[in-house]
């Protein structure tokens, strides 16, 4: 099976950080409604993970995402790392966050994905959090390291059942493939933009699971520009060393060219599903369980 899932923050993150410019908003609403009318022409239920904010300050997006059939998923309330929050900070924010979106959809919202996948060995407690609002299954776990921590000890790579401190709750994490003898992810984000189409394809033809994430702005190919210090430490909470902004700038550009076009022409060639069909397919009882100390 291939889940299709976004990451949906591009209006929150533009009005707060960058005044809300009026031709920032025209194109994340251009590439917004090519996708849902792509995905509405090839008959695709994707799950789109959305901010608390956005279902506030943009509902337009909450509105369409189930006025088109697709799932609705809880992204965080203002996109801020868990690794960044104590726990009942982070228990604010989701409760805030289902909240909104609830109010504003009128749906039960029941899938989580962490901003920038920040659930890893130092704040296991997250999924308490994510069982006491309510979340029935959770996408954030990245089996590998990354910047912003991943899950490098998370055993499976597949939908497993996490238990841990006497909860449990249903996990879709993200797959990964060797290269070279080095665990890497290609399903998503930068990585799906720097790998051939025709790799990606392959994968997903070869193996039983992949689950893909994207964001609006990996489809947008305007250069854009190296943050200044000040800019990238207000948004990821850590020193804007030269070195830390020139991998984002580079991260940001790399392939958003072609990124659009690329995706559509996978949706061609593959069959897709959201989280909640996934969820509905899966046998959990026979599934691994992942006990986390």
């Amino acid at each position: 099976m291939n889940l299709l899932s976004f990451d949906i923050e591009e209006w929150y993150i533009e009005k707060e950080y960058y005044g809300g410019r009026k031709h920032r908003y025209a194109e994340f609403d251009k590439y917004w409604d090519d996708i849902l009318n792509t995905l509405d022409e090839l008959g695709i239920e994707a799950t789109f993970f959305t901010l608390g904010k956005i279902a506030e300050e943009f509902p337009h997006v909450v509105k369409a995402i189930v006025g088109r059939g697709h799932e609705l998923g809880c992204h965080s309330y203002r996109h801020m790392w868990l690794t960044k929050l104590r726990r009942e900070e982070a228990l604010k924010d989701t409760k805030s966050a289902i909240d909104a979106l609830e109010q504003c959809a009128g749906v039960k919202v029941l899938g989580y994905r962490a901003p920038a996948f920040s659930i890893g060995e130092h704040n296991k407690w997250a999924f308490e959090v994510l069982k006491e609002c309510g979340i029935e299954y959770d996408a954030s776990v990245f089996p590998v390291q990354r910047d912003f921590g991943g899950f490098p000890s998370f055993k499976s790579d597949r939908p497993s059942i996490i238990s841990y401190n006497g909860i449990e709750i249903k996990e879709f994490p993200i797959p990964v493939v060797k290269i070279l003898g080095k665990e890497v992810v290609y399903s998503g984000g930068g990585y799906f933009r720097s790998f051939p189409l025709s790799y990606i394809r392959h994968k997903m033809k070869t193996t039983n699971y992949t689950m893909t994430y994207f964001h609006i702005g990996d489809f947008i190919s305007e250069q854009k520009k190296m943050m200044t210090r000040q800019e990238y430490e207000i948004y990821f909470k850590e020193k804007g060393t030269l070195i830390n902004r020139y991998k984002r700038y580079i991260k940001s550009n790399l392939g958003t060219v072609s990124a659009f076009d690329k995706l559509k022409s996978l949706f061609k060639s593959t069959e897709f599903m959201s989280l909640r069909q996934a969820d509905k397919l899966i046998e959990w009882d026979k599934t691994e369980k992942i006990k986390i100390k």
